[in-house]
């Protein structure tokens, strides 16, 4: 009777033991998924940095390659008689910029003797872009009218090479040949001549970038 009570009130110290081992045991999968949680997170967190580290490069389209040389000019301006002066500060800021934008400016750069109707075309097929400054001078000029034709007939489906930039216009005089077209309104002038760039980039930058992967 005496060693059965003895082991009754022995303490169970491999009961506690196991005890404390099942609530650890339990405790740990929560610990493990936050630590996994954390892991993958980190790990999200480094791909999503390491995709954000190498974006994609803009194509050079100053290269000796460049398909921006397939054509003597990359902007080609038309405009009324009227506008001469504001034409000019265009082209000396498209041709001061980095790339040295080559603009076709016809009392500057067409043949003396040729006709007229000669240049504006052989202007236009040798230009890559097209800025039409639309003015009410340019609705009444049939000469601006006829080279507008002569962009839209190279490039029916516009693709970024017309840019029609609206100057003293409403918006309802917009010329229905264009209205599929979006165009640039001028009321900064700053503003609007750093749109031009920013499209002519553009469309070069497109330019290059599709002539590459078809070389691919």
């Amino acid at each position: 009777a005496g060693w059965f009570r003895r082991f009754l009130h022995k303490p169970k110290s491999s009961s506690a033991e196991s005890l404390k081992s099942s609530r650890s045991a339990s405790s740990s999968p929560s610990s493990s998924s936050s630590s996994a949680k954390s892991s993958s997170s980190s790990g999200m967190s480094l791909a999503t940095s390491s995709i954000s580290l190498s974006p994609v490069s803009a194509p050079d389209i100053s290269a000796s390659d460049s398909p921006r040389w397939d054509k003597n000019y990359d902007v080609c301006i038309c405009h009324s008689e009227g506008d001469v002066e504001l034409v000019e500060e265009l082209v000396s800021y498209l041709e001061g910029q980095p790339e040295s934008f080559r603009c076709f400016l016809q009392l500057r750069d067409a043949v003396a003797g040729s006709a007229v109707v000669t240049e504006l075309c052989d202007a236009v097929q040798n230009s890559h872009c097209w800025v039409m400054l639309i003015t009410p001078g340019f609705l009444q000029d049939p000469w601006c009218r006829y080279q507008m034709h002569q962009a839209l007939a190279e490039a029916p489906m516009a693709n970024g090479r017309t840019i029609p930039v609206l100057k003293d216009v409403d918006r309802k005089d917009y010329p229905m040949e264009l209205r599929n077209i979006y165009y640039i309104y001028m009321a900064l002038k700053e503003k609007s001549f750093r749109q031009i760039r920013d499209t002519v980039m553009h469309y070069l930058q497109e330019l290059c970038r599709t002539s590459s992967k078809r070389m691919e």
